[in-house]
């Protein structure tokens, strides 16, 4: 009975071993990543998006402006009201609203015809990079737009957008006191 009793221990002594070294790699492997896989978004917080904050406008064609009203970072949120407009009239109306999630940023985007008419579903997008005056994020789902992104060069506050089909297209706005 003795010799019964030995080997059940030896065997779950081995099978906890076995075990250990599984998690133990597991864990190790944990922070590695695969050629070509995302990497999770970087750590930021809303208040470091402060340097958007105002009131831009650009003109996108001649008669044609793009006006953005972005708000102060508060509650972990900062907010855009957008407008394109021209001499018939408001042609688009956007809301930008990115919220902390976790400990990183996200975007949701969504436009919207004169009368409130969804031009197209809206889109969520995570944080690929952010600097001091410039903040990238990347389509977390399907939308029109594969990346987005804003840049303050001097006093010029800057749109990047990359659609889902076609060439990258940056938007320079100047301040609109």
């Amino acid at each position: 009975m003795h010799s019964l009793l030995d080997r059940l221990l030896n065997k779950t002594t081995k099978l906890l071993a076995i075990a250990s070294m599984l998690l133990l790699s597991n864990s190790l492997y944990a922070g590695h990543h695969e050629a070509g896989e995302k990497m999770s978004s970087p750590p930021a917080k809303v208040e470091s998006l402060s340097w958007m904050t105002g009131a831009w406008i650009g003109e996108l064609a001649p008669g044609v402006f793009l006006e953005e009203n972005w708000i102060k970072p508060a509650a972990g949120t900062i907010v855009s009201a957008v407008r394109m407009f021209g001499e018939a009239g408001t042609s688009m109306v956007e809301i930008v609203h990115i919220e902390e999630v976790g400990s990183t940023l996200e975007l949701h985007i969504q436009q919207w015809n004169p009368l409130f008419e969804e031009r197209a579903p809206a889109q969520k997008m995570r944080l690929a990079a952010i600097t001091q005056n410039s903040v990238n994020f990347t389509a977390a789902e399907d939308g029109g737009m594969s990346e987005l992104g804003y840049s303050l060069i001097d006093d010029e506050f800057q749109i990047h957008v990359t659609p889902k089909e076609g060439d990258k297209l940056i938007i320079k706005l100047a301040a609109n006191d």
